[in-house]
């Protein structure tokens, strides 16, 4: 079993903010390369070259679609595949990890192993989940075993939606394997995509570096929101505090407050680390579970705040909130923050009407009415809530026009404005 090389065959297992990427990517690459998801209404969409992954836009898919790239529902289609990469969700039910979509997605691929065939987890999971939970379903349902007959690794995705800098092809990419063999199969396959890879010593390890990216950014962002929430009380701007620490040139870092965090890695990862943890050696990770509860927080002080500005309770209130996705220039609103904050307005009787350029109306919550940024809607509303800070939006026709602005995102400085 030797190197990777195209054009071999390519299976691409969850085709969202990950995976398809990767299958473009891929076929960018030489690759033969098909597109797998369970959901029929985006292999249609996406057939017909249109994409709803920000990062990839309509002319680079039909450009994939033309090179090679096939999409379908159907696992039939996968057979005969050299290279399976699995990038499926690992959303938590009821605080626990729920690894039903990777275990399916094992299942139904292992007809179509063969000898000598790699096969690749990219979904954010626990230290273990490869060997432990991957591992067994492959090897039983083939008859095949892992690292003699095929090759088996894990390399976490690190994908930014909305981050034109750092992309799939030049974002370093972390590999492992079970063996020697596998390791060397599969770097040999991302060396075709990535400029440069970061081979490690096992997918434990490649599983707890992802985990470990993403709770250095959910402690320290939960560091700097309740810092943001004592500073305002103690008369200091948080954000010029921030800007002037972040001239140190060594020994800091700088995180930003926020109304939360969202999409599916802060939010998530570091409670599959710490449930693991706490699962196999009956211990908490303290940072994680404060952090969580901090950041969890957040969204309730951003309403209470704009009560608090408001001086008045909330029922009746008309509320206008810019953006709803959780990061700025995407219409991601798995997790949002702004969300959440939309709920709880809602719930204290406030009339809730939102603009969100982006997201998909379909993915919107029902209780909010998406608008066009308006002078009349401005002026109509009693509060103007930054949630996301969206290049796009009229800040300037904002400024012009809100009665009050509460920015959690410091985009305002000036009279009317509050800021997180």
């Amino acid at each position: 079993m030797g190197p990777i090389e195209a054009p071999c065959r390519v299976t691409v297992i969850g085709l969202g903010y990950v995976g398809l990427p990767l299958a473009v990517a891929a076929a960018e690459a030489g690759f033969l390369v098909t597109g797998l998801d369970t959901d029929e209404l985006r292999i249609k969409q996406l057939a017909a070259g249109d994409s709803y992954v920000e990062d990839i836009p309509a002319e680079r898919l039909l450009g994939a679609l033309d090179s090679g790239l096939t999409v379908s529902h159907d696992y039939a289609d996968t057979k005969d595949f050299d290279v399976c990469v699995i990038a499926v969700p690992t959303p938590l039910r009821d605080g626990a990890p729920d690894l039903s979509y990777i275990e399916s997605a094992a299942s139904s691929v292992t007809p179509h192993l063969r000898p000598g065939a790699t096969v690749v987890l990219e979904s954010t999971s626990y230290p273990g989940t490869t060997e432990d939970v991957l591992l067994p379903i492959l090897e039983h349902g083939s008859g095949l075993r892992a690292g003699r007959d095929f090759h088996l690794g894990y390399s976490p995705e690190r994908i930014d939606p909305g981050n034109t800098q750092w992309r799939l092809e030049n974002t370093p990419k972390v590999v492992s394997g079970v063996d020697e063999d596998s390791l060397g199969a599969i770097d040999s396959f991302y060396r075709r995509i990535v400029t440069r890879t970061v081979p490690v010593s096992s997918p434990r390890t490649a599983e707890l570096t992802k985990l470990l990216e993403n709770t250095f950014r959910q402690v320290n962002i939960a560091l700097v929101n309740e810092l943001a929430m004592c500073a305002r009380p103690l008369g200091v701007d948080i954000w010029e505090a921030v800007g002037a620490a972040a001239t140190k040139p060594f020994g800091f870092m700088p995180f930003l407050p926020g109304p939360g965090v969202g999409g599916h890695c802060l939010p998530v990862d570091p409670t599959y680390l710490a449930w693991q943890v706490r699962r196999q050696l009956s211990h908490d990770v303290r940072f994680i579970s404060l952090a969580n509860e901090i950041n969890a927080h957040m969204p309730r002080h951003v309403a209470q705040r704009v009560a608090t500005g408001l001086g008045r309770e909330l029922t009746g209130a008309h509320v206008l909130l810019l953006g709803l996705a959780y990061k700025k220039n995407t219409g991601d609103v798995r997790e949002s923050p702004a969300v959440e904050v939309a709920r709880l307005l809602h719930e204290a009787g406030a009339h809730v009407r939102a603009v969100e350029p982006y997201a998909t109306p379909a993915h919107l919550p029902p209780h909010v009415l998406c608008v066009d940024l308006t002078e009349e809607e401005l002026r109509a509303a009693d509060a103007v809530v930054v949630t996301t800070d969206h290049d796009v939006f009229d800040y300037a026709l904002v400024e012009r026009h809100a009665r009050y602005v509460f920015d959690t995102r410091n985009r305002y400085r000036g009279e009317g404005v509050d800021r997180l």
